[in-house]
């Protein structure tokens, strides 16, 4: 048995209806009252992890300190709970087959027939207390992706059911997130598929200790009678999370309807004032902030917003910083490239501009086209990871004179392959996990515009990529003002900028700055590219 306090977080009737941001929530509830708190989720999907999906299956892949590539809620538990987490926070159905596998192939299991239960579910209960052990938690959050009734699902609500029994009802609780939908025609909030989740539930052998409804508005005193009364529960242990203005409210509404009093009692721990003064405060600057400043979102993921998730809460977090309000115009590099928008158009009236990260070929030269319109125009930009790569690419054929300089990512024949294949990629046969994956330090260049907005002289960033920028073509690149500002130990470039005589803010980071942004701790980049958007000196 371990010593940490389990609380399990399930959904129901739908998937994406916040199961994420109420376990990060009850996170930051038992945080506030002096407790160590880490969490975990779990992905049943057949996927070792989420690197290799496609964002708009899956949206975001959120990088970790020790480079997992995971699921995006363990950015929404990062920010919520600020806290680094590990590969080990999320577990997949993959993680566990393949282990179970290879024990099975290396003897482990003694002739045994090796089963779902016991074989699996000890795998996944294994796996859960190895986090809380490792990390000495006090709390330890486990969230169950998917729904409640998924085929895939259901070893790891076995194994949790089981959690209960091995760990005892004082250190485990069950938090069910279901949605109530509303009919548009008469406006009555209709619990049925709520009940009906419960009821799976409890099919499965788990009878949830707290739900949590999900709703458009307020739920009615009517409307949690009937969920308490079909739950088995009493009405202070139905909560309501409603649609807000960000979802950085949603911990104070439910703090406000006594969810981090219950689930503390109810595991055994002491019940004390929560320190939430600093959260309150950021909540009121980031909804109460006026002053707009439009920001060009340039991508090729952009139809579906969660592909870059922490950038845009990294913009939050730094607007409400500097009671900002980053108000964001999502471009299509696609649409650039194939002739749908033209370049001009498309950044009209922005105050600064983001190149967003991505892979492949579609919307390179979209991008490309946007990068020189944001150079010679002198609007504030930040590119990142292929952002950074892509502005090399442009510069080198724009201002140096290369005829064709490209990534050999895009293209291999390039007479002059400014971006390239990072060394020890070149002999990597397998996608999933290879890529330079975590953080590592990069070392800022004393008087840089990076070094006066991170204070540093080192600073820990996470990585994502494969190429890297080609060394060989530093001098040319310099030459036309694009200068190297940031190092990694080894020698790679890990930030440029233009120097403010030629531009005023133009910065390109090979790493991902958002996956370390926090809500009382925003990312130095996204600050300095806001400030310089708006005029503020940094």
């Amino acid at each position: 048995m371990a010593k940490a306090r389990f609380v399990f977080v399930t959904g129901g009737v739908l998937s994406s209806v916040g199961k994420g941001i109420v376990a990060a929530s009850i996170g930051l509830l038992l945080s506030s009252r002096g407790y160590s708190v880490g969490a975990v989720k779990i992905d049943p999907y057949i996927n070792v992890d989420a690197g290799t999906m496609n964002p708009y299956a899956h949206g975001e892949v959120f990088v970790t300190e020790d480079g997992g590539e995971t699921d995006l809620d363990l950015g929404h538990y990062e920010r919520f709970l600020d806290v680094n987490l590990t590969k080990k926070h999320n577990i997949t159905t993959g993680q566990v087959y393949l282990s179970v596998i290879m024990k099975e192939r290396r003897g482990e299991y003694l002739g045994q027939t090796v089963q779902i239960i016991p074989h699996v579910t000890d795998e996944i209960k294994s796996r859960i207390r190895e986090v809380a052990e490792e990390t000495g938690v006090d709390i330890l959050i486990v969230e169950i992706g998917g729904t409640v009734g998924d085929i895939e699902g259901l070893p790891f609500l076995e194994a949790v059911r089981q959690m209960r029994l091995e760990e005892g009802f004082d250190k485990t609780l069950f938090v069910h997130v279901a949605l109530a939908p509303e009919l548009s025609t008469t406006g009555e909030q209709k619990t049925k598929p709520v009940q009906h989740s419960i009821q799976e539930l409890r099919r499965i052998g788990i009878q949830p200790d707290i739900v949590v409804v999900r709703t458009r508005r307020p739920l009615e005193a009517e409307a949690r009678r009937k969920i308490a009364l079909h739950a088995t529960l009493p009405e202070s242990h139905v909560f309501n999370s409603y649609d807000v203005d960000t979802i950085y409210r949603v911990p104070l509404i439910l703090e406000d309807q006594g969810l981090g009093s219950l689930v503390a009692r109810r595991l055994g721990l002491q019940d004390g004032k929560p320190r939430l003064d600093e959260w309150r405060w950021f909540v009121e600057k980031l909804t109460n902030s006026s002053r707009v400043v439009r920001i060009a979102m340039v991508g090729k993921y952009t139809r579906l917003r969660d592909s870059y998730i922490s950038i845009v809460e990294a913009l939050k977090h730094a607007g409400a910083h500097l009671g900002l309000k980053p108000e964001l115009h999502w471009i299509e590099a696609t649409d650039i490239e194939e002739g749908r928008v033209d370049v001009e158009t498309a950044l009209e009236g922005v105050d600064g501009a983001i190149v967003l990260p991505g892979f492949g070929k579609r919307g390179v030269e979209g991008k490309i086209k946007a990068i020189r319109y944001l150079r010679e125009r002198r609007i504030p930009t930040l590119g990142i990871c292929f952002g950074l790569q892509l502005t090399v690419v442009e510069v080198a054929r724009n201002l140096v004179g290369l005829e064709g300089a490209h990534t050999t990512e895009v293209d291999p024949a390039t007479p002059h392959p400014v971006v390239d294949l990072l060394p020890e990629q070149r002999s990597v046969d397998r996608l999933g996990g290879t890529m330079r994956l975590g953080a590592s330090p990069v070392k800022l260049v004393e008087g840089s515009i990076a070094h006066k907005l991170y204070k540093l002289d080192v600073v820990m960033e996470r990585h994502r990529h494969r190429y890297e920028v080609n060394n060989k073509y530093l001098d040319l690149l310099e030459a036309v003002g694009l200068k190297v500002s940031g190092w990694s130990p080894r020698g790679l470039v890990e930030v440029m900028e233009f120097d403010r005589k030629i531009h005023p803010f133009y910065l390109g980071t090979q790493f991902h700055p958002e996956f370390k942004s926090r809500p009382l701790k925003p990312s130095p980049p996204f600050v300095g590219l806001l400030a310089a958007s708006a005029g503020i000196a940094f």
